[in-house]
């Protein structure tokens, strides 16, 4: 994340004595859009592939998801019929951490914001 940072200009006036000035204040609406973007809801997709089997997707949802086998099932096949499914949405931080469970096996995913 890029930050502005505040700074005074300094202009000579006609008696050839400096004033500070400040910037304008866009960096304020630079920032509030930077974090309106954080706070948007994250989402983790999962895309299919021809190396693992139903199981083990099935298997791994579970344990980053924490939810049923029939959710996780309802997942597995979505992916596997759509090519791509969101399977989390949440904070940045939550998905990082679904997305590195998913990862332990190598399955194939994005994060998304």
């Amino acid at each position: 994340m890029n930050k502005l940072k505040s700074e005074h200009i300094k202009l000579m006036n006609d008696s050839g004595q400096t004033k500070p000035k400040k910037a304008p204040e866009v960096e304020v609406e630079v920032l509030e859009k930077e974090k309106e973007e954080v706070d948007k809801p994250w989402k983790v997709i999962l895309f299919d592939d021809d190396i693992h089997t139903f199981d083990e997707v099935i298997h791994q949802l579970i344990k980053a998801l924490g939810c049923s086998r029939i959710k996780a099932e309802e997942l597995t096949y979505k992916v596997h019929f759509e090519g791509k499914a969101v399977v989390f949405e949440g904070s940045f931080e939550e998905c990082l951490k679904i997305n590195s469970v998913l990862q332990e096996i190598q399955l194939i995913t994005e994060i998304k914001g």
